[in-house]
């Protein structure tokens, strides 16, 4: 399979232009919620051009022999979740729409608290078939469009000067 190797610095980019795109609709969210751990890094870089606090969900989608679970496992939440999200537009943030199965559940799990909106920001969204839907009208920011190749993230480096010479 093909492989990206996506920079620091393209996440950055890739931030700018989500926050840009979020802004220009005029909506702004009142928290950041990422999804750990892909989100982590996208959600903080929003939040110096969005300003708005941050909390942090953990899913886990493949167990610890890489096999994929049908449905993800919460392995964090946010504490009080209803005192936080209740009536509240959320900026639900992850770093690619692959399947769409994590992302989905994470919606459906957070519409139970009642915000008032979510919508969904992504660096990258995959070209493919998805196997999961998102509730109706949930609106998705996506920095970039790509085929379904193999996305190497650089906090997922080793050897940070490999990886953006695309050889790690």
């Amino acid at each position: 399979m093909n492989k990206l190797f996506v920079t620091y610095e393209d996440v950055h980019h890739h931030c700018q232009k989500l926050a840009g795109d979020i802004l220009a609709d005029g909506w702004e969210p009142d928290v950041i919620v990422a999804i750990a751990s892909g989100g982590f890094i996208p959600a903080r870089i929003l939040k110096t051009y969005l300003k708005k606090n941050i909390y942090v969900v953990g899913l886990q989608r493949y167990d610890d022999e890489h096999a994929v679970r049908a449905v993800p496992l919460k392995i964090q939440w946010i504490d009080e979740v209803e005192k936080k999200l209740a009536g509240k537009k959320v900026l639900l943030v992850d770093e690619v729409d692959d399947t769409r199965v994590t992302l989905a559940f994470c919606l459906n799990e957070l519409f139970r608290h009642k915000p008032a909106e979510i919508r969904v920001a992504v660096l990258h969204q995959k070209n493919k078939p998805k196997e999961a839907g998102f509730p109706t009208g949930v609106k998705v920011y996506e920095a970039s469009v790509i085929d379904d190749v193999w996305i190497k993230y650089p906090w997922d480096a080793q050897d940070i000067d490999a990886h953006n010479q695309g050889m790690e």
